[in-house]
């Protein structure tokens, strides 16, 4: 049965269908991650968008950032460690592609323009010495990178106004359309006097 369905996906791969392809394999790349997909929303333009990107926020907040999602090397640190500082590679270094098919679209733009965002390789790096083991060098990393996410995907959201809102902007529109019916009625009064200005009793 498996190989089945393995012979079903060759057939729409490559039947021209490329692009579903490409939503196969990233679907399955982040079930592998355990990370929730986010909607393919490039920028949020709409409350609508915005209410699909809160959905995607309020999962990938109850999730953690697995290692598998990321590449980690290790090297040695010179902060605090005791008797380990330059013996035993405690620094963990965090590397993370910009378009990992589980960051959301509508983020990267800020992610690009953070510290963390290496132009060169398109990806994001942050590394962790504050711990004196490896571990907790990981965890570290994989917490900044998981509020770094957090982060860049909630900066764009576009809140529903409020009543109060609304109600201010329908005053302001009311307010305004009194106005140019005024200036509209001065100019009528102004013609009038012009085209009577001629005539002496």
């Amino acid at each position: 049965m498996q190989s089945l369905g393995w012979r079903r996906t060759l057939l729409i791969c490559t039947s021209s269908r490329i692009p579903l392809c490409r939503v196969i394999a990233r679907r399955s790349h982040s079930q592998r991650d355990g990370l929730p997909l986010p909607p393919a929303i490039p920028t949020l333009q709409n409350a609508s968008q915005s209410e699909e990107a809160r959905e995607w926020i309020e999962k990938f907040k109850a999730r953690e950032i697995p290692k598998s999602a990321v590449e980690l090397t290790y090297s040695r640190s010179s902060g605090p460690g005791g008797q380990n500082v330059n013996k035993v590679n405690t620094k963990a270094t965090l590397r993370c592609p910009l378009h990992a098919s589980w960051i959301p679209e509508w983020a990267r733009d800020y992610l690009k323009k953070t510290p963390s965002y290496v132009s060169s390789s398109q990806s994001i790096l942050i590394t962790s010495t504050v711990h004196r083991s490896q571990s907790q060098n990981v965890q570290e990393c994989l917490a900044k990178l998981h509020a770094l996410v957090m982060s860049a995907a909630s900066a764009g959201l576009v809140n529903e106004p409020t009543e109060e809102q609304k109600e201010r902007v329908r005053s302001l529109q009311k307010a305004e359309k009194a106005r140019r019916r005024l200036e509209k009625d001065k100019r009528k009064q102004v013609k009038r006097d012009r085209s009577g200005g001629g005539e002496w009793d």
